[in-house]
């Protein structure tokens, strides 16, 4: 009886080999450049992070603003493959870490959204959330009007930051796969994005941020302050209920090559996709 368990469990165990082994790897999508980060080193931080943790094979789309060619504002990067009609089709899942706010065209803007709209799952990363606005966008939006599609596709909607200091991390939702088994971690100096309005936004940590008394040049005193913001969501965004995960972490080099970090974005990319079981781990033939 003993052989035969035995027998059974490693003709099991090849099989689930050899299913892992045939898995196509996923296809993901890095959108990168803009004004503000070193999007030239963080796409390939990103880039290798994926690979090295899932079955993925990563193509990246990237917009250098210090190019001779590139002619817009730093603000402004148009992305070559956001103007075809049906740029998605190729890919499983993409990962948003441009920054454009400046960026006004809404049919530019309505077919990247329409694609999420339609059942493409999404990653969103820092500048992500400031970016595709208009009108008096530090207002909160009202839903359907036509600067809210972009925040209606992130889940909150985010405006501004603070400084560069040190965030504590606290994860608030600890049985979500995403962060399952997670510990809380402080930062290096990053920047706390703020929380407008959270829409439909479900959140997974929370920053805390300690900015200390300030003095101008004039004496002009600016008391201490202790902010905690939402820091890390999921949504599911339109009538197909598409996987959105977004973090406002990922500022700095260090930040994104941080194993928590990258550890972080890939499960909620897993997760997105619908390849992250319960314990946080990848479903089979996704992980490595």
């Amino acid at each position: 009886m003993k052989l035969r368990t035995l027998l059974a469990l490693a003709l099991l165990a090849g099989l689930t080999s050899t299913l892992s082994a045939e898995q196509k790897p996923l296809r993901v999508l890095v959108v990168a450049g803009g004004c503000c980060h070193d999007y030239g080193a963080q796409k390939d931080i990103l880039k290798k992070g994926i690979e090295a943790r899932l079955n993925a094979t990563v193509e990246v789309a990237y917009v250098d603003i210090k190019a001779p060619d590139f002619k817009g504002k730093a603000t402004q990067p148009v992305f070559e493959i956001y103007k075809n009609a049906d740029w998605a089709k190729n890919f499983d899942v993409v990962v948003h870490d441009e920054c454009a706010a400046d960026i006004t065209d809404q049919t530019y803007v309505a077919n990247i959204v329409n694609a999420h709209r339609n059942g493409l799952p999404a990653v969103n990363l820092h500048c992500a959330m400031h970016s595709y606005r208009w009108g008096n966008f530090k207002e909160p939006v009202k839903s359907g009007s036509d600067n809210a599609s972009w925040y209606e596709m992130l889940g909150i909607q985010s405006t501004g930051h603070g400084p560069q200091l040190p965030i504590a991390i606290t994860f608030t939702d600890k049985e979500n796969p995403i962060v399952k088994g997670f510990a809380d971690w402080t930062t290096i100096n990053e920047e706390l994005y703020n929380n407008v309005q959270v829409l439909t936004g479900k959140g997974l940590a929370n920053g805390t941020q300690k900015v200390p008394e300030k003095k101008d040049k004039k004496g002009k005193v600016t008391p201490a302050q202790e902010n905690t913001t939402i820091v890390a969501w999921t949504n599911e965004f339109g009538a197909k209920k598409t996987r959105i995960f977004s973090t406002t972490i990922g500022h700095n080099n260090a930040t994104v090559e941080d194993a928590r970090y990258l550890d972080l974005v890939t499960r909620g990319l897993l997760w997105s996709v619908g390849k992250l079981e319960a314990d946080g781990k990848p479903s089979a033939g996704f992980g490595k």
